[in-house]
């Protein structure tokens, strides 16, 4: 008499273990939101925007030997580095741009600020890390800064990729 509840009680266990859900596969749709963690275009952008560490900075500015502001340093590097054509002030190129997450900056994409009182006024190129490469008026040279930095922190506004 003891077998029979003790063979359905087993029954019950095995049946209960086996009835979890299994794990739902990733949709090909999921999958096609995800950046690459890599994109070789933006690396050749980051390298070459290195190159222009100390470079001089000029108001209007499109190349290093007459010196760089942040959209101009922007135009050179893409155009030199990728064969891009990227032109127009940072909002402008902002609008061209596909949007992308902070938390999924890779390097190559361009992050924005506002640093005029107006929205996009200054763009950078981000290096990984955490830092960006970019032609500020103040200091008057190409450099690099942190994100997180508290100045650009407050002032960040969003991310754009020209690349896949």
């Amino acid at each position: 008499m003891l077998i029979r509840p003790l063979i359905v009680c087993v029954l019950v266990i095995l049946l209960t273990a086996c009835s979890s859900a299994p794990p739902v596969p990733e949709r090909p749709a999921e999958a096609a939101l995800k950046r690459p963690d890599f994109s070789e275009k933006g690396n050749e952008v980051t390298l070459f925007a290195l190159g222009l560490i100390d470079t001089g900075y000029r108001f209007g500015g499109k190349n290093p030997e007459a010196g760089l502001d942040c959209s101009g340093m922007v135009s050179y590097i893409f155009s030199k580095a990728a064969g891009v054509k990227i032109s127009g002030n940072a909002a402008e190129i902002a609008r061209k741009g596909r949007p992308v997450e902070r938390n999924s900056l890779r390097p190559g994409d361009l992050v924005f600020f506002n640093t005029r009182n107006a929205p996009f006024s200054h763009v950078g190129v981000y290096i990984g890390d955490g830092r960006f490469i970019h032609a500020p008026a103040s200091n008057g040279r190409v450099r690099i800064d942190q994100m997180n930095a508290r100045y650009y922190a407050q002032r960040f506004e969003a991310a754009r990729s020209y690349f896949e």
